[in-house]
């Protein structure tokens, strides 16, 4: 399941993936439109209300893995676009009607990536510029991205049933290639709810990459099937990569995993700084 991020007047919103549409976080859109500082005591109030009046969000809403505040995966109330007018249409908010404007247009936009799978590749470059990272760094982040999901379409294929399961491999993974746990690995560079491999150096990013492609390798030449045999090829898949960036620290004498992120400075000035 792909999660990301969308921001509506400033306001981040968490959505995910889910049978080839968006869901959107409920209590994130109540955030948005009416600036409520809990926004999940807000949505259960209106769910309480919703049902008093015998309309049950059960009905439009899911309970889908999205990041928490604390970088875990959590279940959390979504809804997708046809959910969310539904909901708007109960929250009095001057923003509402541009809310519907905004969100009618990030639905359309995945209906064009479904029909034209480039388009999803040239905005997601187009965001990153827009951050401030390099034409250099943003090549092997989407190359990154293209390993990633021929690795969890693997998975898919070979048994591995979605989350929180590609949660746990990739951990494995990323402990025999690192050293860390994503979860650690986010604590070193002072993240929280930021995607890792976006604060990645482009070492980083080389052996996540060499990690998830070993893996898929493995996985099929070893023709694994089912969590337990993954697991397995995920271990060997990161061990090889690990093995690879030990040998490149004591060439060079650094150690390739770094507390660096990109939080206060863009990755391109941090680049020619270092030059």
């Amino acid at each position: 399941m792909e999660s990301k991020l969308v921001v509506f007047k400033g306001m981040e919103i968490r959505r995910t993936l889910h049978d080839n549409e968006w869901w959107f976080s409920v209590a994130d859109v109540c955030r948005a439109l009416t600036g409520s500082a809990d926004a999940g005591a807000y949505w259960r109030k209106l769910k309480q209300r919703l049902n008093a009046e015998g309309n049950e969000p059960v009905t439009f809403c899911h309970g889908l893995k999205l990041p928490a505040p604390d970088g875990k995966m959590r279940q959390t109330d979504c809804a997708n676009t046809e959910g969310i007018f539904r909901i708007i249409q109960s929250i009095p908010s001057p923003k509402a009607e541009p809310f519907k404007r905004w969100l009618a247009k990030v639905g359309y936009e995945r209906v064009q990536e479904i029909e034209d799978p480039e388009l999803a590749t040239k905005r997601t470059k187009a965001i990153y510029r827009a951050k401030g990272y390099s034409e250099a760094w943003i090549e092997k982040r989407m190359r990154g991205i293209a390993v990633r999901a021929e690795l969890t379409d693997e998975w898919k294929q070979r048994g591995v049933n979605g989350e929180p399961e590609y949660t746990i491999l990739t951990s494995e993974i990323s402990k025999a290639a690192f050293g860390l746990a994503p979860s650690e690995y986010k604590k070193l560079k002072g993240l929280e709810r930021e995607n890792l491999r976006d604060h990645m150096t482009d070492l980083e990013l080389i052996f996540s990459m060499l990690g998830e492609a070993a893996t898929t390798e493995i996985a099929r030449k070893q023709d694994a099937q089912g969590f337990d045999k993954n697991k397995v090829a995920a271990r060997k898949g990161g061990r090889i990569a690990g093995d690879a960036r030990q040998k490149l620290e004591l060439e060079t004498g650094d150690t390739v995993v770094s507390s660096e992120n990109y939080l206060t400075e863009p990755e391109n000035r941090k680049r020619l700084q270092k030059k």
